[in-house]
């Protein structure tokens, strides 16, 4: 199928980017590494009046750190991510999960601002950045503001954003101690989409309690979800079989899967609580310096 017509536009600013939101709206879609809006377009479950590519703009993509934060610009490719070896024994989640993301040519062309703003329930970094804490640059003509990723989705494909708004960095805290995580994905073949995702991230305290937990869950509901109940139960202890298991019965009460081809309600759930188990075990682990 071919997609209906539209009007392209390749701003070479920001400024008239953030322009051409203003004054389309609704009309316009962004197309940033076009891997997720381009299927769209041919499918005809989109059919913008404008879309406006940013590609050309400078300076949307690549990854730096200022005042303990990490920012990723919107436009970086899963595969700058996936490079970023500096960030291994801080952030693990990011490069356990980016080589993950489908095969070679989406993670060389897909971007880790529009796969969020895609908000696929299944995508990979909505559980990566919910479980970092990670929040969004959103800017409009006229003004910025902070979207924190446990705000964003709004339900499946659909986010808090407004249309006039274009992300144009993540911003994720950078750990203060002793951290580590991991990601851990379960699919039919390499590449497919998640039938359970899971993302780790633990910081750990002077004394060697846990500080700091975050657990982000994909593909088992109808978003990206924050185990919230399960990185409660974690603050505050020493890390311990009986406490990691609990987390992880906490994290899989917490989904919402449902059953199809991939797999029974009951069967997603399980792959959470292991995943939630095992992932927590490995994110102690790195933290304390071993090495899983």
């Amino acid at each position: 199928m071919f997609p209906a017509a539209f009007d392209y536009s390749a701003p070479a600013t920001l400024d008239e980017a953030l322009r051409l939101l203003h004054e389309r709206g609704e009309d316009a879609k962004v197309l940033a590494g076009g891997q997720s809006l381009i299927p769209l377009l041919k499918l005809r479950f989109a059919t913008p009046a404008l879309v406006v590519d940013i590609g050309r703009i400078e300076g949307l993509d690549g990854i730096g750190r200022d005042d303990g934060t990490l920012h990723i610009r919107a436009r970086t490719r899963h595969a700058d991510v996936e490079k970023a070896t500096e960030l291994r024994g801080s952030l693990d989640v990011l490069l356990d999960a980016a080589p993950q993301i489908s095969d070679p040519l989406i993670r060389n062309q897909g971007t880790v601002g529009g796969s969020l703003c895609h908000a696929d329930p299944a995508g990979d970094w909505g559980a990566v950045m919910l479980a970092l804490g990670a929040e969004l640059e959103a800017r409009t003509a006229t003004a910025s503001r902070r979207v924190p990723v446990t705000g964003l989705f709004d339900g499946p494909f659909a986010t808090t954003l407004r249309p006039e708004e274009l992300v144009t960095d993540v911003i994720i805290p950078m750990p203060t101690g002793l951290a580590g995580g991991t990601y851990l994905k379960l699919e039919r073949k390499v590449g497919d989409f998640a039938t359970v995702g899971v993302a780790v991230h633990v910081e750990l305290s002077g004394d060697g309690r846990i500080g700091r937990a975050g657990i982000g869950l994909c593909a088992v509901g109808p978003t990206s979800l924050k185990a919230t109940d399960a990185e409660k139960a974690l603050v505050g202890q020493e890390p311990s079989d009986g406490i990691i298991a609990e987390a992880a019965r906490l994290a899989a009460a917490h989904c919402q899967p449902v059953a199809d081809q991939r797999g029974s309600v009951e069967y997603k759930r399980d792959v959470v609580r292991v995943f939630v188990q095992r992932g927590l075990h490995t994110a102690i682990d790195r933290a304390r310096g071993g090495a899983a």
